[in-house]
């Protein structure tokens, strides 16, 4: 058992007969009245998230878990296929237990979650950004840079991204999988 002070992002719980994982947390202190968590929460099985306040000392159920390198392989539909770079045995994943399946390429490597219980995977974690080329995008109309001025642009994935006026087909830029917001422009 674990309590309000343990939880982190990307803790994965039991709550409500179902396994959720934390994808944002505050703890907050007010001036009056007892301490409490404002969490969001998303299932693992449904993809649905959910806000939750947990008070300050409750007592929350954490699910032990494993982390394993995979190789994103292809998608089929909605089902997206992973081999394990250790013993390349594969997995499939649906669609809602990724947090930006439009931002990954066939190759990318992702940590999977993996419950220790059962040896079902949970969820996918993307790396904190990844390096993905214009395919599309219209070019910038010069003496419009006064201002941070962006202009949408699809990735070779088929993801759709605002970026700077500067960017033209064919260029490589870093996107944070987070956000799905464009960090930079990556030189070869």
């Amino acid at each position: 058992m674990a309590t309000t002070s343990d939880i982190r992002k990307g803790l994965c719980i039991k709550y409500n007969n179902d396994i959720y994982k934390i994808i944002e947390f505050l703890h907050v202190k007010p001036g009056k009245g007892p301490a409490f968590v404002r969490t969001k929460l998303k299932s693992v099985t449904t993809g649905k998230v959910l806000d939750n306040t947990f008070s300050a000392g409750h007592k929350i159920e954490d699910v032990r878990v494993e982390t394993h390198k995979f190789q994103y392989l292809y998608s089929d539909g909605d089902t997206y296929h992973f081999m394990n770079t250790e013993d390349y045995s594969q997995i499939q994943l649906q669609k809602d237990a990724l947090d930006t399946p439009e931002l990954m390429k066939e190759s990318e490597i992702v940590t999977v979650i993996i419950n220790t219980e059962d040896n079902l995977p949970l969820s996918v974690e993307m790396p904190s950004n990844v390096t993905l080329e214009v395919t599309e995008t219209e070019p910038g109309v010069k003496g419009n840079t006064a201002t941070n001025a962006t202009k949408p642009a699809t990735v070779e994935t088929g993801a759709k991204i605002n970026v700077p006026l500067f960017i033209n087909e064919g260029d490589k830029i870093k996107i944070d999988t987070e956000k799905g917001q464009y960090l930079e422009r990556v030189k070869e």
